[in-house]
């Protein structure tokens, strides 16, 4: 039997609307303001072509980063009992919550040519990462990074341990249980994760900016370029938006089962 519905007292409906008039007025104005019959003639002058091709490179390289450096720290996160591991689920969080620009500017301090790690990068390897496509890559990662990992460590808290003991219990060395037990039965949660990174890195913009700067056809990703064009060319500024909007909102219709149903 289904559930009864309730009714929503009044003192709850009112805040409730306010707050969902508050989230989607300004989508509505963004679109209302969309040049349509323009849109594609704009979405493919070569200067935001090429801040497509920058982000297209950016978000999925950060992504495959995502994946091959979050999982086995989710699983970390999620598996390991050692002292220590609260903090550095803090500090993963981090990212989550820290402006965007003070992440760029700590990057520069770490990774910068005089930087804590970057001076020993460039003397060694003569890599230098601020203002180059690379960086923009690491600001992406930095800020993506932690969606994928508490996706997955929230799943691998799901699912529990039972696998793994069984397949410990058949004899199954802990590598290989994690390779024919946990990878498989975190498939959809690992889906899920690159998605929320991916998304996450193409709207990257704070740490881009502060970190890898606004080169055109190295870092000038889309939201670089929507901020540039605010002041010279606002209706292309639109027409941008509107694009990471509707990627946006694919990449939620895409989880559907995981953050729009009940």
């Amino acid at each position: 039997m289904s559930r009864p519905r309730s009714q929503t007292p009044w003192p709850l409906a009112v805040p409730a609307v306010l707050a969902a008039a508050l989230l989607v007025v300004p989508i509505v104005g963004l679109l209302q303001q969309a040049p349509w019959s323009t849109l594609s003639e704009r979405l493919t002058s070569p200067e935001i072509r090429d801040a497509m091709r920058v982000s297209a490179i950016v978000s999925v390289v950060a992504a495959a980063l995502c994946l091959a450096l979050g999982l086995p720290l989710a699983w970390v996160l999620a598996r390991s009992s050692r002292r220590g591991i609260g903090l550095l689920r803090a500090l993963v969080l981090l990212p989550m919550v820290l402006p965007p620009v003070v992440g760029g500017t700590a990057l520069l301090f770490a990774l910068g040519r005089r930087g804590l790690f970057g001076r020993w990068l460039d003397r060694v390897f003569g890599v230098t990462l601020p203002f180059t496509t690379a960086g923009a890559v690491v600001a992406a990662t930095f800020v993506a990074l932690p969606f994928f990992v508490t996706t997955l460590e929230s799943a691998l808290r799901e699912e529990g341990i039972a696998l793994d003991e069984a397949a410990a219990t058949a004899g199954a060395s802990p590598w290989s249980t994690f390779v024919h037990v946990t990878l498989p039965s975190m498939r959809s949660a690992i889906a899920a994760g690159l998605a929320l990174s991916w998304a996450r890195a193409l709207g990257e913009f704070g740490a881009t900016i502060t970190f890898a700067g606004s080169l055109g056809g190295r870092t000038r990703t889309l939201p670089v370029e929507t901020f540039l064009a605010l002041e010279q060319d606002p209706e292309s500024a639109v027409a941008i938006s509107v694009l990471l909007l509707a990627i946006s909102l694919g990449v939620l219709i895409g989880l559907r089962g995981r953050w729009l149903s009940r």
